[in-house]
């Protein structure tokens, strides 16, 4: 494929995914990975095939029913695409605050053959995070 039609591809699909994870239907998330592929946050422990992996976006649907994810930009590095992104939502599920949070991060990908992910490694500053949870901006 012309590396322009290739950037192309890999933008709509990030734009793509950070648009179901606003969508309120983890899911729709999940289908963006291979039937075995991972998503790990931070250093959790990776949660691995689709069924594990729509657990971990409901987690945060549920912790910020007003989730808004937006794409920042897509890098390509050596060890895979690097999908830029940020959060907000406000901290209204069960147990929450009510505080606002705003928290940027990326997650690094290795795309399958088909096209889909087969793994992700996410990061996000937690430090920050949590005091953004907390109520401290």
């Amino acid at each position: 494929m012309p590396e322009e039609e290739r950037k192309f591809v890999l933008n709509l699909f990030a734009r793509s995914y950070a648009q179901v994870w606003s969508s309120k239907r983890p899911e729709f998330v999940a289908m963006f990975f291979e039937e075995t592929g991972t998503l790990q946050v931070n250093e959790g422990y990776p949660a691995a095939g689709r069924d594990a992996i729509s657990k971990v976006a409901k987690s945060f649907m549920t912790k910020f029913p007003d989730i808004k994810v937006s794409f920042d930009s897509l890098t390509t590095e050596a060890n895979g695409v690097k999908f830029h992104w940020t959060l907000t939502g406000t901290d209204a599920g069960p147990g929450g605050k009510g505080n606002k949070v705003k928290i940027s991060g990326y997650e690094l990908r290795q795309l399958g053959k088909d096209g889909l992910i087969k793994n992700s490694k996410g990061y996000f500053l937690t430090e920050e995070y949590n005091k953004q949870l907390e109520g401290g901006n």
